[in-house]
């Protein structure tokens, strides 16, 4: 009897595939990415279960094609990539990897603060191009973080370990969240829940910890930056759709927004050029989750996602919209 298929877009840490290669006859991907949506389709036939990136559109094409697929794992939390009611009509299970990238999408976050408010890449470059000739007490002068007012717009698994770095910095915690945190997590951090414009009108930094849903997208717009208080700093990890790229060079220019750290884009992977002509911006090509640990945990995750739905059993990480419907 001829083992089940699995198709991996793309190459992915070796544990999720060597679990895989117990069970079932696995091909890994190697061509050129992002893939195009033909190419896929015709890829995709005959096989049962296949994990899939963000960049791999999951739709009512891709799925008319794939008349054996019992399960999508996306090696990532987000899911935006997944048309849900596809995915229902055809009965197909979708799964993500959700708790598995908090710590290191917060260290990320917190490493951007950081590297802003102290001028980190810029102080870098400075020696590097041998201009480090004396002390000097005007050079490079940044922000402390203590005393300082953090906002935090979602305060979800990683808006709240973010939060914890930044607390044991000395900093104030203000969030704003769709659903107020549970007591324990805001007397842990000394947060204070608030609305949207109180928040964006108090701090000093905001980090946005949000998914991408038609609620936030553009959240971070002209009419936001209007809001915030002068010099205030912009950390993004979450998605680039939730932030005006236009409006933030704007709000860059005219100083409103003293910096910027980002690491997803409103039009990922293409980056707004007017950011690259700035040295108060820090871009990083979505490596929010890149830790050794974190990456391991994603494709083990997503392969014992697969495991579960092929060998009949509930997968231990369906998307919420699906969770009661299979």
């Amino acid at each position: 009897m001829d083992k089940p298929k699995v198709l991996i877009t793309h190459p992915i840490p070796r544990i999720g595939i060597e679990l895989l290669k117990e069970r079932y006859s696995v091909t890994v991907l190697e061509s050129k990415y992002p893939l195009e949506p033909a190419f896929l389709r015709e890829k995709i036939r005959g096989y049962e279960g296949l994990i899939t990136l963000l960049m791999d559109r999951v739709d009512e094409p891709l799925l008319a094609a794939a008349e054996h697929l019992k399960v999508v794992a996306n090696h990532a939390v987000g899911y935006e990539n997944i048309d849900v009611d596809a995915v229902k009509r055809h009965r197909v299970m979708a799964t993500n990897t959700p708790g598995v990238l908090t710590h290191a999408t917060a260290e990320i976050a917190f490493a951007l603060v950081i590297c802003l408010t102290r001028r980190i890449l810029e102080a870098d470059r400075y020696t590097r191009e041998g201009r480090f000739t004396v002390w000097d007490p005007l050079l490079l002068r940044g922000d402390e973080l203590h005393g300082k007012n953090l906002g935090i717009i979602g305060m979800g698994r990683i808006g709240f370990e973010m939060a914890r770095r930044c607390r044991a910095f000395g900093m104030n915690i203000l969030y704003y969240s769709r659903n107020r945190a549970a007591e324990e997590k805001e007397k842990a951090v000394e947060a204070v829940y608030c609305g949207l414009d109180e928040l964006l009108e108090q701090a000093h930094v905001v980090s946005l910890h949000v998914p991408s849903t038609s609620e936030t997208r553009r959240l971070i717009d002209s009419a936001a930056f209007d809001r915030m208080r002068d010099g205030v700093y912009l950390i993004n990890t979450a998605r680039g759709e939730i932030v005006d790229e236009a409006a933030l060079i704007k709000a860059l220019k005219r100083g409103k927004v003293k910096g910027a750290g980002l690491d997803v884009y409103e039009f990922e992977p293409e980056v707004s050029p007017g950011l690259f002509e700035m040295e108060n911006v820090v871009l990083l090509p979505h490596i929010g989750s890149a830790t050794i640990e974190a990456r391991n945990r994603m494709s083990e995750t997503a392969a014992r996602n697969v495991i579960a739905v092929l060998e009949g059993e509930r997968p231990p990480n369906p998307i919420p919209e699906l969770a009661n419907l299979f």
